[in-house]
């Protein structure tokens, strides 16, 4: 659901006067990871919930097909749309349908930077790839990081970035899959890369919270627009590359305008918890910020600091452990962001709890679970669900997609299980 002073389909892109109403994209069961915005204003929204949001109109059409969070989304300049997830693979979409799934990374894909009929990603696995937008072909591959591949970007249609956790930015050259230099070394991971449209200048993010930017050419430093907080894990441009937006771990924006790279706005945008994903609408006169909120916040850059913060003071997994229960304290740090104790699942990546124990495993018709568990023997009882804890979901039921969550302690455990019990047992 969108609300706010716009309609989406009156064109987000052409929005923004300085005071309108922020607006906010609701619907997502988790926090949004990502989160960009077409030429035409078109938006797409990447969460937790392992959901890609197309928000097109009033409601938001809902693309279904990862097995695990989804980490970003792109637009591909020929149509379509690209995701990318904690599930190891890429998806292109065409129409809201998925054409192709892209697999061969070795971990989470975090990263997407389309260019022409190509589409470029980055993993944790410390490779970048190159595929065919078109129906998906593995055209090249970037091995040679010494860790993590957090981003990748186009420098231009011959030369692709890629960022890495080894502190390093390098510069391939896309057709040979060959390293010509590296612009960025020696410091702390490097999470976030931002282009200027014209590929002059590099702006880049690290877990230290360093923000630098520099010339692509020499390498020099332009600017530092370090603010002391960490780490970066946003960074955008606007289209005309007149603004530089950057988003932390601890919740702000610091937005600086290209051509003195002076700061225009520093402000806390979230009450609590990081900043994922930021854009800007077409025009540049709205930004967009993605973090712990379930929603996306956009507002007119023209009054960015006179906004409320984003909360995330609903946020189950977020309850501090001392206001309540040890069994209720469990379920809300390791069960709360991906189920529901009510009937309905809520858009959550995992199925709803209601009715849990003597149920099946894979019993809700409507969930689209793991090969492993759906052909699996086990029926949820207090000692399964222990079990469960015990050793991880990854153990009990080898390829699983549930995340590796222990709960070593058996009193914690069994805490969790009597609150379990009473929350989702049938009501009278």
């Amino acid at each position: 659901m969108i609300r706010g002073a716009l309609a989406l389909a009156a064109g987000l892109s052409a929005a923004g006067a300085a005071g309108a109403d922020p607006l906010l994209l609701e619907g997502h069961g988790g926090p949004v990871m990502d989160v960009t915005v077409a030429p035409d204003g078109q938006v797409a929204t990447a969460s937790f919930d392992n959901s890609v949001g197309l928000w097109n109109g009033a409601e938001p059409r809902w693309l279904e097909g990862h097995d695990a969070a989804v980490n970003a989304v792109a637009f591909l300049p020929g149509g379509g749309l690209a995701s990318a997830a904690d599930d190891f693979d890429v998806i292109l979409w065409r129409d809201g349908a998925p054409i192709s799934r892209l697999e061969g990374h070795a971990g989470k894909v975090m990263a997407l930077a389309p260019e022409g009929e190509r589409v470029a990603s980055a993993s944790w696995d410390g490779s970048a790839r190159l595929w065919s937008a078109a129906d998906g072909t593995l055209l090249q591959e970037f091995d040679g990081h010494d860790g993590p591949v957090n981003d990748v970007a186009f420098l231009d249609a011959g030369t692709l970035l890629t960022a890495s956790a080894d502190g390093t930015v390098r510069v391939w050259d896309a057709a040979a899959g060959t390293e010509a230099r590296q612009i960025v070394t020696g410091g702390f991971g490097v999470n976030r890369m931002a282009l200027a449209p014209d590929g002059a200048w590099l702006a880049y993010g690290t877990v230290d919270g360093t923000a630098r930017v520099l010339d692509t050419a020499t390498g020099d430093e332009i600017a530092d627009l370090s603010a002391g907080r960490r780490p970066i894990l946003a960074l955008t441009v606007s289209p005309d590359g007149s603004h530089l937006a950057i988003g932390n771990g601890e919740g702000h924006i610091l937005v600086a305008r290209t051509g003195d790279w002076s700061v225009l706005h520093d402000f806390r945008a979230t009450d609590r918890g990081p900043i994922w994903s930021l854009d800007f609408a077409p025009d540049g006169a709205r930004l967009y910020a993605a973090g712990l909120d379930a929603a996306v916040h956009v507002w007119p850059l023209a009054d960015l600091d006179a906004q409320d913060a984003m909360s995330t003071a609903d946020a189950a997994f977020l309850t501090d452990p001392a206001t309540v229960p040890n069994g209720e304290r469990q379920f809300k740090r390791k069960c709360s962001v991906c189920h529901t104790l009510t009937g309905d699942g809520a858009r959550r990546a995992g199925p709803t709890l209601a009715g849990l124990f003597g149920r099946p495993a894979g019993a809700i018709a409507d969930y689209p679970y793991s090969d492993a568990l759906a052909d699996s023997d086990v029926t949820w009882t207090a000692e399964t669900v222990s079990a469960l804890f015990e050793i991880g979901p990854a153990h009990y039921v080898p390829g699983t997609k549930m995340p590796m969550q222990r709960i070593a302690g058996a009193e914690d455990r069994a805490d969790l299980i009597d609150y379990l019990r009473r929350e989702t047992a049938p009501k009278e």
